[in-house]
């Protein structure tokens, strides 16, 4: 397949484009071209009012002061940016790089600046003793007043959402979204019996040529692959597995005819490491990341892992009200059953948040109280199908109290439940 012409080619050039700090800065550079030119027809066509006027060595030290001006933001801006990666993966996690990387406001900054400094710049070659650009130099002005005021807003926004709980709550919200609406498309694709797939053997396999992390499936495009071909796509990967060339990526059942294998290949997209877009579980893993990196003993910071806790706990909320099989079968238009995609269950979900959190805080006091409320108040809420994974986790947590704290006043006090890890009032009936 050409270059651009498979599904899965597309979407990788779209994630490069999301996550590009150049591409919208560049059409900012073309548009400030542009925006010099129209304005240059409008002084010829004697558009400004006279109060706009400007002698030819005002205008051309105007023009430059803005030019010089806009190249050194530029560079803070950047400079800001070298800050964000060394702290997103000194402290956070480097998985956050490339939520942060798709941040519209520091694109709109960084497309302010270079197409102001492309405006001011192309109006300076027209800057003669007879004819000044009056109209260009008074929107370059302006422009430069613009472009102060979102660099406030800009480094307000980054001052602020570079705390590890405004970073949590940005990811969260991401995955909840994401995994909202993942499950909202897998109920209506669903077939409306129970989806009967065949038994028997793959009559295919078709295997990827080359490896990578399994970013996303193109689901309307899978069935609509296997309707062709009267047949069922097993999926045998989840996403965010890492597949080395040759893997097994689709099982195909039954069918009147085989699928072309690249065909088929160009409807999943791998890519270097996983993306948000298909991913719920991607966002837990950051979160994840945050906490245990704030319990490290190069950060020993134990408040800002319950902090994050708080929004696992929102977001494990809101899975576990939600039926999680574990496997889902998807439909045509016909109601046939076409695909079959793996996904994560229940089980998977809460070992994700708590595991790594438990293991590596269970010294922590107030770790060990914070997992014991949110595990407590996830048996208050959640479904009765849910508690025995919930109850799993208890047990463990409780585990590691007893083996980290050997001293019976000092156990007592880590295992009680504690919203606020230390010094929140926790009654039996969830009241404070």
């Amino acid at each position: 397949m050409g270059v651009l012409t498979s599904w899965a080619a597309r979407f990788r050039l779209g994630q490069y484009v999301k996550a590009s700090l150049w591409i919208v800065p560049l059409f900012g550079l073309v548009l400030g071209v542009l925006l010099a030119e129209l304005a240059l027809t409008a002084d010829s066509a004697d558009w400004p009012p006279s109060g706009w006027h400007y002698s030819a060595t005002t205008a051309s030290g105007v023009l430059s002061a803005i030019v010089g001006a806009m190249v050194a933001l530029l560079g803070f801006v950047v400079t800001i940016g070298v800050l964000v990666v060394q702290q997103a993966t000194g402290t956070l996690s480097p998985r956050y790089m490339r939520l942060w990387y798709r941040d519209r406001l520091q694109k709109a900054v960084l497309a302010t600046f270079t197409g102001t400094f492309a405006f001011a710049f192309s109006l300076l070659r027209s800057v003669e003793t007879d004819s000044v650009p009056d109209l260009g130099v008074t929107l370059a002005g302006a422009a430069v007043a613009v472009s102060l005021v979102l660099l406030l807003i800009y480094l307000n926004r980054f001052t602020h959402s570079l705390r590890p709980v405004a970073i949590a709550e940005l990811v969260t919200r991401m995955g909840v979204t994401v995994f909202t609406s993942g499950a909202a498309a897998i109920r209506d694709a669903a077939p409306r019996g129970e989806g009967t797939v065949s038994c028997d053997g793959p009559v295919m396999r078709v295997r990827t040529g080359r490896g990578g992390a399994v970013q996303a499936f193109n689901v309307a495009g899978l069935v609509a692959e296997a309707a062709r071909h009267d047949c069922v796509f097993v999926v045998t990967r989840l996403i965010g597995d890492f597949v080395p060339p040759g893997t097994v990526l689709i099982e195909v059942h039954g069918g009147t005819s085989q699928p072309d294998p690249d065909r088929v290949t160009g409807l999943v997209a791998l890519g270097a490491e996983r993306t948000i877009e298909q991913d719920p579980a991607f966002a837990l893993r950051v979160l994840v990341d945050i906490a245990i990196r704030a319990l490290s003993p190069a950060v020993n910071d134990p408040t800002t892992a319950v902090q994050v806790i708080n929004y696992i706990e929102s977001f494990l909320h809101t899975v576990g009200s939600t039926r999680l099989p574990g496997r889902y079968v998807l439909a045509d238009r016909h109601e046939h059953a076409r695909l079959v995609l793996p996904g994560r269950d229940w089980e998977n979900f809460l070992q994700l948040a708590v595991c790594e959190i438990r293991e590596y805080g269970s010294s922590s006091v107030q770790v060990c109280r914070r997992l014991r409320a949110m595990l407590e108040g996830l048996l208050d809420t959640l479904p009765p199908s849910q508690h025995a994974a919930v109850r799993a986790e208890i047990s463990l947590l409780q585990g590691s109290i007893d083996r980290e704290f050997t001293d019976p006043a000092r156990r007592a006090i880590a295992q009680q439940p504690d919203h606020q890890g230390i010094g929140g009032k926790y009654l039996s009936d969830g009241l404070y």
